[in-house]
């Protein structure tokens, strides 16, 4: 049976910009979730002090949970080799980070789609880093998951691998045990494409999972295509749903999950309409594992 955990995805701003709530205030709020762990955040304000990981840690491991998982977004097209180089230098730092706070699964991205990088060049210097990267996750027991991602709440342009040919092909030239797929069926659907399919293709090398539900709020697709390229972070008319009320087929997405023998973490994205809204979204995942595991 897979394990749940939560993200603060309504909260981000708070726990990122402003500080309008602390990491303790998320982890005891956290507490009425029935959830087994929490995922991080790597530029969660609370954490730029690393003398008070050991200190997170702990608070989660008192109420019986963990934190299996950090959310960072390395950005890895940029054309500068220095650029890059920083970039790499960060993720180490978030690698760190993970193996401090007790996690297992550390997130990288391709990076931001900008529009001077060609696909060879970018797929390139993707591998190259991630590349550079894993034998440094190895040596502190921590898995690289890249994740089929949308855009960074902070980024300018969209995923670079964000199609699923590019992601595909990025994934299919890293072939290491220590790297795999964070898999979120929402990020397909916004790049107008069928997250069935793309599971299907990558479904062996899938050992996380963002679980969510996505809607617009108006407009369409091609909307979002015309004004993700020139905005900071997400777009306007795009929104978290209820998980259960969107446009992921659950029943179809565990299933296939369940076949490959995945019994990973799956780490629930939502709340956006308020905390009551992400208790529904626990208890709709909990309800669907139960009857697609047994």
């Amino acid at each position: 049976m897979p394990k749940l955990a939560a993200f603060p995805k309504a909260w981000m701003d708070s726990l990122c910009i402003d500080r309008a709530m602390t990491l303790v205030e998320w982890i005891e709020l956290s507490g009425k979730l029935d959830v087994d762990g929490l995922e991080f955040y790597s530029d969660f304000l609370d954490l730029k002090d690393s003398s008070r990981w050991s200190d997170y840690r702990r608070m989660v491991e008192d109420q019986g949970r963990s934190i299996p998982m950090l959310c960072c977004s390395p950005d890895f097209t940029h054309p500068d080799p220095g650029f890059r180089q920083a970039q790499v230098d960060k993720e180490k730092g978030w690698i760190d980070m993970c193996a401090a706070l007790g996690g297992a699964y550390c997130r990288v991205l391709s990076g931001q789609r900008r529009p001077e990088v060609s696909r060879e060049d970018g797929v390139g210097f993707a591998v190259e880093c991630i590349e550079a990267c894993i034998p440094y996750a190895r040596e502190r027991g921590i898995t690289l998951v890249i994740e089929n991602h949308y855009k960074d709440n902070y980024w300018t342009y969209p995923e670079f691998a964000q199609r699923m040919e590019i992601f595909c092909e990025l994934v299919g030239r890293i072939d290491d045990q220590g790297f795999g797929v964070n898999y979120d069926p929402s990020n397909t659907v916004l790049a107008g494409e069928d997250p069935l399919e793309l599971l299907e293709r990558v479904k062996h090398r899938v050992v996380t999972m963002h679980a969510s539900d996505r809607f617009l709020l108006e407009g369409t697709i091609e909307d979002l295509r015309n004004e993700e390229m020139d905005s900071l972070g997400y777009a306007q008319r795009l929104s978290h749903g209820e998980i259960g009320k969107g446009l992921n087929d659950y029943d179809a997405i565990f299933g296939t999950l369940k076949e490959v023998g995945f019994d990973g973490w799956v780490s629930i994205e939502d709340g956006v309409d308020g905390f009551e809204q992400m208790q529904r979204s626990v208890s709709f995942l909990r309800e669907k594992m139960r009857h697609v595991w047994g």
